[in-house]
């Protein structure tokens, strides 16, 4: 046999797994129906176990048996002469049986009790306990079919299990401390437009104000909290964070669909429906319970055709009745009251705004569909929950979480694997794609650069004033978040700064208030797509900034530019494919030094750059420009000495280039020019001449002119000779003339003592000149030639060039 303890603890278990689903009154619902089914179970005992009616022939008899009133039998006169004589009665149409007297046996009697209960005893009188029973059985199976159905069972089963452990997991406990303890201590920074706007003069005022709005309030932390935040090991935490990824699954599960809310109304209406055909009928058939019950019996049976009969039970069933309308009438009552707190109340939506208020939460999101609906229900039974539940949704936990996983994960032994050298010696770190940042970073002080690429939930705390050799920090899509402690130690040490966003918002606000900034990289959209008018807040406190690299579609240079107009030295715009169009900002640019402007689809050369008199570097790359007659101007740029004009489309260079005396560099690269104009060799400073990837068939002889000449390309052109005064330029370091016509190269090439790397493959050489083993300083690796070529040079040759 099973014991009946398993029943008790199978109920015990569903009910403590439900319980949090079921809110007053479907509580108050279930006593309603224990009491139901406590009248039907009362009445189904009477009904079996007691008589049910007990029957007695009447001494009268009429043709028409509905004119005999068991409850008021009329009185009749008495033959006293003689007692079979027949009585007269007063009403002619009744008379006394004759012959018959009620001297029954036990069996008739059995038989007239039975056969009258059948026949002749409404059948509400019969089956009113079993009513009772089934009806309330039936609004218990209501209550809880939403419980058992396969499209919700899973779903409730799910909640109940996860806001359990959400209740009692120590994460929660710390959670709430921690979350109560970053809001009121270490708030993040923030920046005010306000404070961008105000003049120069009022700058250390601003400071000061702003400080003020973001230092801690006078809530102190409590040394004991501090510790038990080591309470949580290893395990807690792996356990802790499955948990939150279940609770986000769970929660993009449930809020898809609204089946339990629609499951929950129909059994309700199913309810409503029930209540209402229960006080219906019952109220009709109530009055059928009668005490006294009149019975027709045929009488060739017993001799007597009118039978009164007593229903035992009837006053006490009546009574019942009654009893079980008004608990009928309450449980519908507050059926009625479920569908209006389902239809009224907004289910389809549930919003934490009193949790935020009470915790200082502010990113706990609201939540919709069947998992708002759950939680409306959970507030019933007990706030509490919901709140403590909460704190699983609020992104400051999901940071938390992936903090303790990430410096259980990321070691500082595995943090300094990924040191490297980057382009400008120091020494990085490089991290991709992290849930967040961990707290070992701060554990390496010789970190130099900081790159950060895809990291999420970013928020860098007080203890980056560990990195004492940080100097760069880059920020490759993942917006920061920065504490007031954090701040104040950056203002101070960092002086490059690399960041890379989608949007304009995302660039954060405690960029504008780095004090010791030099150097800032900017790649994104520096225009809000909504507002044009939205852009860059001012420089106004970057006071050390010295260069600025915008990597954007702008079509203006924009207006806070103009705020370290007088510090800034570099200045590099690269557009993707978008014209910029105004340039009069770059008149307040005195003291630029280098002049950057990238795929701008400038067609000439903007007349504002003239008037930078300490220009020092020009670069107009991947811009339309097909004629440079302007360039003329450039001599105003007295200290210019650098000027790219590659990836355009320069058909010719005019004559006036040789005005430009201090140029050193030139690049006109990948151009389309078909020859260069003898006076371009004037320009007699030039150490560095790049012409290659044009259409140039020859060269001027006015080359031999640059003796100071240090690099010179014309590679890939269509170049069928070279002038001889090309090779008196005895300073060359690099000769690049690959994939050009040549036929011969010269012996004179052997005048230039200081070649480095001699570049003539992809020409049409049949022979190398022996000369160019006297190049001391030309090795086998820089001299870029077929092999087929080096292997008809004599072998001392070759061995000269092997061993340089």
């Amino acid at each position: 046999m099973i014991p009946v303890g398993e029943f008790k603890s199978l109920g015990t278990e569903q009910n403590w797994k439900y319980r949090l689903l079921k809110p007053w009154w479907d509580v108050f619902s279930e006593y309603l129906c224990i009491a139901m089914i406590m009248i039907g179970v009362f009445g189904c005992t009477l009904q079996l176990t007691q008589d049910k009616i007990a029957c007695l022939p009447s001494h009268v008899t009429s043709p028409t048996p509905e004119a005999i009133d068991c409850s008021h039998i009329q009185t009749y006169r008495e033959n006293e002469t003689s007692r079979h004589t027949l009585v007269t009665p007063v009403n002619p149409i009744i008379q006394e049986a004759f012959g018959r007297k009620n001297n029954l046996d036990i069996h008739q009697y059995v038989f007239v009790n039975h056969y009258c209960y059948e026949r002749f005893v409404h059948w509400y009188a019969k089956y009113f306990p079993y009513l009772v029973v089934i009806h309330t059985m039936v609004f218990m199976v209501a209550s809880s079919f939403w419980f058992k159905f396969p499209g919700t069972s899973s779903k409730i089963y799910l909640f109940v299990t996860i806001i359990g452990k959400c209740f009692d997991s120590p994460w929660t406990t710390r959670a709430l401390s921690e979350v109560s303890e970053e809001t009121g201590e270490e708030k993040l920074v923030s920046w005010r437009k306000n404070t961008m706007s105000k003049d120069t003069t009022g700058r250390q005022e601003d400071d000061e104000e702003t400080v003020g709005l973001l230092s801690p309030s006078p809530i102190k932390t409590n040394p004991e909290s501090e510790s038990s935040l080591s309470v949580l090991d290893k395990k807690e935490g792996e356990q802790a964070k499955a948990l939150f990824e279940k609770v986000k699954k769970f929660r993009t599960h449930v809020e898809e669909s609204d089946i339990l809310y629609l499951m929950y109304v129909l059994q309700t209406s199913l309810k409503v429906f029930k209540f209402l055909l229960i006080i219906v009928y019952t109220a009709v058939l109530v009055s059928n319970i009668k005490v006294v019950v009149r019975c027709y019996v045929p009488p060739e049976l017993t001799g007597f055709d009118i039978y009164c009969c007593n229903n035992n039970k009837a006053h006490l069933f009546s009574k019942l009745s009654y009893c079980y309308i008004c608990f009928v009438g309450v449980y519908g009552l507050l059926c009625i009251y479920t569908l209006y707190w389902l239809f009224h109340r907004p289910l389809k939506e549930y919003s934490f705004e009193q949790v935020r208020l009470e915790t200082g939460i502010n990113d706990i999101p609201d939540v919709k569909n069947d998992f708002a609906f759950l939680l409306h229900l959970v507030d019933q039974y007990d706030p509490l929950y919901s709140k403590r539940f909460a704190v699983f949704l609020s992104e400051v936990s999901e940071c938390r979480l992936c903090q303790l996983n990430l410096n259980y994960e990321w070691t500082t032994k595995k943090l300094r694997t990924r040191l490297s050298r980057n382009a400008s010696n120091l020494l990085e770190l490089h991290l991709v794609m992290l849930p967040g940042l961990p707290d070992t970073v701060y554990e390496m002080p010789e970190v130099e650069s900081l790159k950060l690429e895809q990291v999420k939930n970013l928020t860098i705390p007080h203890s980056v004033a560990k990195l004492d050799s940080l100097k760069e920090l880059s920020l490759i899509y993942c917006p920061a978040k920065l504490q007031l402690s954090a701040l104040n130690h950056l203002r101070e040490h960092l002086k490059v700064l690399r960041l890379s966003f989608e949007h304009l918002e995302e660039v954060p606000a405690w960029m504008y208030s780095l004090h010791g900034l030099e150097e800032l990289h900017l790649n994104g959209p520096l225009t809000n797509e909504m507002s044009r008018s939205a852009t860059l807040y001012s420089f106004r406190a970057l006071r050390a900034l010295r260069i600025l690299i915008l990597h954007s579609n702008l079509t203006k240079i924009p207006p806070s530019v103009n705020d370290v107009a007088l510090q800034l030295q570099r200045l590099c715009i690269v557009n993707e494919g978008v014209k910029l169009q105004a340039f009069s900002s770059l008149k307040k640019l005195t003291n630029l030094v280098s002049l950057e402007l990238v795929c701008c689809e400038l067609e000439r050369i903007p007349s504002a750059v003239f008037s930078l008199n300490n220009l020092q570097e020009l670069d107009l790359k991947e811009n339309k420009l097909t004629t440079v007659e302007e360039i003329l101007s450039l001599q105003h740029c007295r200290r210019l000495v650098k000027l790219r004009l590659w990836h355009n489309k320069i058909t010719y260079i005019p004559d006036h280039i040789s005005k430009l005396h201090s140029l050193e560099m030139l690049d006109v690269s990948w151009n389309k020019l078909r020859k260069l104009p003898s006076r371009l060799f004037y320009c007699t400073k030039l150490r560095h001449l790049d012409v290659s990837h044009n259409q140039i068939t020859s060269l001027p002889p006015e080359v031999g002119i640059l003796q100071g000449l240090h690099f010179f390309s014309a590679a890939f052109n269509s170049l069928e000779t070279l002038p001889e005064e090309l090779f008196s330029c005895k300073r060359l370091k690099t000769l690049a003339l690959g994939n050009n016509c040549l036929t011969c190269l010269s012996s004179r090439v052997a005048n230039l003592a200081q070649l480095v790397r001699l570049e003539v493959k992809g020409n049409r050489l049949e022979s190398l000149p022996l000369e160019v083993a006297d190049c001391p300083m030309l090795t086998r690796g820089g001299l870029i030639v077929e092999e087929s070529l080096l292997g008809l040079l004599p072998s001392d040759v070759q061995s000269r060039l092997t061993n340089g």
